[in-house]
């Protein structure tokens, strides 16, 4: 079994996740509408706009599919008008020379919208849609806002952040903030019950202000902290509307990927926190769990990622939110495979210990790792046939008679026969012990292994400090680890 197969796997869990929602070369074969919407009927004239085939696109978790289409003439106008209902949610018409509308869509989907195509957020006009009327003036809010914010902002990176000058500035950005807040909560208090309110409440950022210390500086890990903690307090998860808009897509891939930072323990750690917000919303949606679970496993595919020991990801996300009660969208054959290939990656994460691994040598003497007695001790995966172990053997030969015996090694050869193993041995020269067992029980679930060459380090008290290794990378592997000791 290969990890293609569990990636496969996965991406038809995604797959799944997303329903329908795939780009289509008709009219809208996205995601279903809700039982109560009516049928559209929206007028949208872009002033200034080429005649043209205009592309209306939804987005779905943060792909985008094409809903529907309708040609656009000499003055800009389109009409967009079936028995069908759209999906609740953001809706993009892209127009021929590439200006586009966005305008939300819920159950009352009559409505009809006009601006200038230069300068869509601040002239846009609504007649008809609510929602819209107060997306469009968030939206010009924002643009005239824009401006000032950046200006003050430029001026602060060219001063000292303890100087009264950048203090000065810091509070001319909190009241353009602090007017900005005003205006939303404004419309928020006498719109309540509008999907624009939920839309928007869900893409604001977290207002945290910090005095700065003695030194005139922030507690920038303190900052990052309660900014993390506070991620995701205005969110509905209850609404599936939701991701139906970029909102909830572009938070995620911000939380797990820049706000957290990119090591196993901390990503897991944010991975976590997520999902136990999430199962312990009332009546949350259970297309979020879904789609949670199934990106970040996706996001930190071993194969891909560069994190450092992405399997540990994997493995735990797999064991924990992958369950058979829990994974509701993948069938008992699909959950048996992904936790088959779990099992496969648990016993060698960094940072746990590594499991020990008898198997015969070329006498058929049983040899064992924990045998060896040097204080680090390398765990060589290799194939005979593979020309980057061809590469590599030489390298950790040279390295072996450097290091020893401070440094071991411990061969373990895969995927041969018993003379091409020998041979191999006997080529390259290799002094230490090796082992091969062509049934691979005696490694299986333990050290695991996807390209050959794969090389593990142990440290004195045998916990796995480095995988996925060249040999010119031992050594500092090995330092760090010292150093860590001292």
């Amino acid at each position: 079994m290969t990890r293609l197969i569990t990636l496969l796997l996965v991406f038809g869990a995604l797959l799944a996740s997303c329903g329908n929602a795939s780009s289509s070369s008709g009219n809208g074969t996205g995601p279903s509408a809700s039982a109560d919407a009516e049928s559209p009927d929206i007028e949208i004239t872009l002033q200034g706009e080429s005649p043209g085939l205009v592309k209306l696109l939804g987005i779905f978790e943060g792909n985008y599919y094409l809903i529907d289409s309708a040609m656009a003439d000499a003055n800009g106008h389109v009409h967009f008008k079936r028995e069908e209902p759209y999906p609740a949610g953001l809706l993009f018409a892209r127009f021929p020379g590439k200006a586009f509308v966005q305008f939300l869509i819920d159950t009352d989907q009559t409505f009809k919208l006009t601006a200038d195509k230069n300068r869509v957020n601040k002239t846009a006009q609504v007649e008809g849609s609510l929602d819209n009327e107060l997306l469009y003036q968030s939206l010009k809010f924002d643009a005239e806002q824009r401006p000032k914010y950046e200006r003050i902002t430029a001026k602060m990176r060219q001063v000292q952040t303890d100087s009264p000058e950048y203090q000065n500035l810091l509070q001319q950005r909190y009241q353009l903030l602090d007017e900005r807040k005003a205006f939303l909560e404004d419309l928020f208090k006498k719109h309540p019950d509008t999907f624009f309110t939920t839309f928007k409440k869900a893409g604001q950022n977290p207002d945290i202000r910090l005095e700065p210390g003695p030194d005139g500086q922030r507690d920038n890990v303190l900052y990052a902290y309660l900014y993390r903690q506070a991620f995701w307090d205005d969110v509905d998860f209850s609404d599936q509307r939701l991701l139906y808009t970029p909102v909830i897509s572009t938070k995620l891939k911000r939380y797990i990927t820049e706000l957290t930072p990119q090591q196993p323990d901390s990503i897991l750690q944010s991975a976590y926190d997520l999902m136990d917000r999430l199962e312990k919303y009332p009546n949350y949606d259970k297309e979020y769990y879904k789609y949670f679970a199934n990106w970040i496993v996706l996001q930190y595919d071993p194969k891909e990622s560069h994190v450092m020991d992405s399997e540990k990801i994997f493995v735990r996300m797999i064991q924990r939110y992958f369950t058979y009660d829990k994974a509701f969208w993948s069938d008992s054959v699909e959950v048996y495979a992904l936790h088959q290939r779990a099992e496969e990656m648990a016993g060698s994460l960094l940072g746990e210990k590594g499991p020990n691994v008898t198997a015969p040598d070329p006498s058929g003497k049983m040899r064992s790792l924990y045998d060896l007695k040097a204080p680090y001790i390398i765990v060589y995966m290799y194939n005979p046939q593979c020309e980057h172990c061809a590469e590599e053997s030489p390298k950790l030969v040279e390295y072996y008679h450097k290091r020893h015996p401070e440094v071991d090694v411990f061969g373990i050869a895969i995927d041969t026969d018993h003379q091409e193993w020998v041979d191999y041995i006997a080529k390259n020269k290799m002094p230490w012990v090796n082992v091969f067992d062509p049934t691979n029980r005696a490694i299986y679930g333990k050290y695991f292994v996807d390209i050959t060459p794969e090389i593990y380090v142990l440290n004195p008290e045998r916990i796995l400090i480095g995988k996925n290794l060249k040999t010119d990378q031992i050594d500092t592997i090995i330092e760090r680890d010292k150093k860590k000791r001292k």
